[in-house]
C-alpha cells in the first residue's frame, strides 16, 4: 500500500526518531518500497549570524548527514531502499515540499507530547497533518 515512505528525522533530538522509523521499515520491506530519511537543518537568523563560526552551517550539514547515514545503516534496509536528503528551511515547509516533490505515499514522524507552546503555537507534525497531500502518520513520544 504505502511503496514511498518519507520519515522526518530531527537530528537535534537524539532518540525521538526510533520508534518513527522502526515504524516506516516493515512497511517499506513488506511492499518492496523505499524509505526516505529526512533532515532539515534550520536557516541560521541574520541577526545571529555574524556571531556564528564562518564554518557554522557547513558543521551542521555534515553532522546532519553523518545521523542520517548512521541510521539508514540500522534500518536493515538494502542500500538501494533507503535514501537520505538534507533540506534547509523551516521543518514544516520543508517536510512538505520534500513529499511532493518526491511524490510520496506517506509520511512517518515522531512528535513530542503537546506541551503549552505547542497549543498556542501549533507544531510542525500538526502543521504537516493539516497540509500534506499524502498520508501522515504520527508516533508519539512514550514519555507522559
Amino acid at each position: 500500500m504505502f511503496k514511498t515512505v518519507l520519515c522526518p528525522v530531527d537530528v537535534n533530538e537524539s532518540g525521538l526518531e526510533a520508534r518513527a522509523i522502526a515504524t516506516a521499515v516493515p512497511m517499506v520491506k513488506a511492499n518492496g518500497g523505499t524509505l526516505t530519511l529526512l533532515a532539515v537543518v534550520l536557516d541560521s537568523p541574520v541577526m545571529a549570524a555574524e556571531y556564528l563560526p564562518p564554518d557554522f552551517r557547513e558543521n551542521q550539514v555534515r553532522e546532519a548527514q553523518d545521523a542520517l547515514t548512521r541510521l539508514a545503516r540500522e534500518t536493515g534496509l538494502p542500500a538501494e531502499q533507503v535514501q537520505v536528503r538534507i533540506r534547509h528551511g523551516r521543518p514544516y515547509h520543508e517536510i512538505l515540499e520534500e513529499a511532493r516533490a518526491t511524490h510520496v505515499d506517506l509520511i512517518v514522524m515522531a512528535s513530542h507530547r503537546p506541551g503549552l507552546s505547542t497549543y498556542l503555537l501549533g507544531s510542525n507534525s500538526t502543521y504537516v497533518v493539516r497540509h500534506a497531500a499524502c498520508s501522515v502518520m504520527v508516533i508519539r513520544d512514550q514519555a507522559a
